[in-house]
């Protein structure tokens, strides 16, 4: 079965760096976009970075310059490099990976950044 586990995430205070990974099983990793998401309380769920099959990025404006989203797949794992971070990145983080027509999910890391 498909399946994303997310780790990495925790408490940093602003200008840390954190890196989030992503495990994936259950499809050819290879083959599919992977993407980050984040969730802070009472607000919606954005996009944060993509990373397609052959290794070209997207990032949100938010986070231009400060994040970098990569993958290993020979590890099967998706990777999110988080630097000078600010209290406003604090959130749930989500690895994401849409099959067809189903987008799957990991159960998410917490990123909490505060003094």
């Amino acid at each position: 079965q498909v399946q994303l586990v997310e780790s990495g995430g925790g408490l940093v205070q602003p200008g840390g760096s954190l890196r989030l990974s992503c495990a994936a099983s259950g499809f050819t990793f290879s083959w599919y976009a992977m993407s980050w998401y984040r969730q802070a309380p009472g607000k919606e769920r954005e996009l944060v970075a993509t990373i397609s099959a052959g290794r070209s990025t997207n990032y949100a404006d938010s986070v231009k310059g400060r994040f970098t989203i990569s993958r290993d797949n020979d590890k099967n794992t998706l990777y999110l490099q988080m630097n000078s971070l600010k209290p406003e990145d604090t959130a749930v983080y989500y690895c994401n990976c849409r099959l067809y027509s189903i987008s799957y999910w990991g159960q998410g890391t917490e990123v909490t950044v505060s003094s």
